[in-house]
């Protein structure tokens, strides 16, 4: 199996020399393909810090990262704009829709600035998703016109619309109620088993990490188990016992 993104030796410093905090530590990992991997950890763990590194948002002190077979360590604003825009998908917890645009054009606003229309396999897809996620009555919504999880389900769907190789996903369900969440969840899940879509979750709630194939946890800027599907109760002990240890 691939990997989809993953990182070497990276190390991100924030801050001048007196008072610098070193947020990662030498991480090396990679996101495999066609998965869904949860990344989890305490506040201050690094946790969001990665998956910024990894995704392009940010760029690490020290390091190399890549995105499927390109490295974008050093890449420049233009290029790297690009590949994120073809290749990688976004879900944020504060949902990041176009207040202007109603939901259809936030759903397709990734292939607007592209400079293309979809095709009719991805307008195929984009019903499909608008269908799954039950936004079919609020297309011509706009994002003050729905509730929070709508919102989400937008986002979602936008992230999903291109069929990118990578999907990040920070926090996606912490604004959602427990039945939104599991929908949101179900269908992370569904793009990495039945789409090969790689997914890379970033999340505190054990709940929410049980759904991944994999999880990654984070501890003090460095990773300190990589494991695979857990339950929410095996991710829960797990974190306390790291939380006790560092008390």
């Amino acid at each position: 199996m691939g990997l989809a993104a993953r990182v070497q030796g990276v190390v991100k410093q924030f801050g001048t020399a007196e008072s610098s905090v070193r947020a990662l530590d030498g991480v090396t990992v990679g996101i495999r393909k066609a998965q869904f991997t949860a990344i989890m950890g305490p506040s201050g763990s690094g946790k969001s810090t990665l998956m910024h590194v990894m995704a392009g948002l940010d760029a690490p002190t020290s390091g190399r990262v890549w995105i499927g077979d390109t490295e974008i360590t050093g890449l420049g604003d233009l290029e790297m704009t690009v590949l994120r825009r073809r290749r990688v998908g976004f879900v944020f917890q504060a949902f990041n829709l176009v207040p202007t645009l109603d939901a259809m054009a936030n759903i397709t606003l990734p292939f607007d600035l592209d400079g293309r229309t979809p095709t009719a396999t991805e307008r195929a897809r984009i019903d499909g998703l608008i269908e799954t996620l039950g936004l079919a009555s609020r297309v011509r919504h706009r994002p003050h016109e729905m509730s929070g999880g709508q919102q989400q389900r937008v986002a979602i769907a936008r992230a999903l619309a291109g069929a990118p190789d990578l999907v990040f996903a920070d926090e996606p369900t912490g604004n959602l109620d427990s039945a939104t969440s599991r929908e949101v969840l179900g269908l992370l899940a569904a793009a990495a088993r039945e789409h090969g879509q790689s997914i890379a979750m970033v999340t505190h709630d054990p709940v929410a990490a049980a759904y991944a194939d994999r999880v990654i946890f984070l501890g003090d800027g460095r990773i300190v188990a990589d494991k695979p599907r857990q339950s929410a109760e095996q991710i829960s002990a797990h974190m306390l016992a790291a939380e006790q240890v560092n008390a």
